[in-house]
């Protein structure tokens, strides 16, 4: 089991169900393949770097999950599919960016 873990950016001009949906998607999608979630994140609506099919925002979430190597091929198939999300971006984690991460987390906790 691999740690994987996806940021991705939805469109802004997306209801908040919407984008509840369009998570559960994604999220129902790596637990029917097998994966087990470690961490999600909803960072909400932050302005771009560029403009992005001519919007200058976005909704951005974070997944956190180990899983097979197998599953991430079909899991970015999913991604280009839907006109809902502007970009994603999936990363193998080392043990150092693990070891971040658990660190981020922690630091979320406290600060909530």
């Amino acid at each position: 089991m691999n740690h994987y873990e996806t940021v991705f950016i939805l469109n802004p001009v997306l209801s908040e169900t919407q984008i509840e949906e369009t998570v559960k998607k994604f999220e129902d999608f790596l637990v029917k393949n097998g994966a087990k979630m470690v961490a999600k994140e909803d960072w909400g609506l932050k302005k771009l770097a560029y403009p992005i099919q001519n919007k200058k925002s976005g909704f951005y979430h974070l997944f956190e999950f180990t899983s097979s190597g197998e599953v991430i091929n079909p899991y970015e198939v999913e991604f280009r599919r839907d006109e809902r999300v502007m970009r994603f971006l999936t990363v193998k984690l080392d043990k150092h960016a693990i070891a971040w991460a658990e660190k981020r987390r922690t630091k979320l906790k406290v600060k909530v």
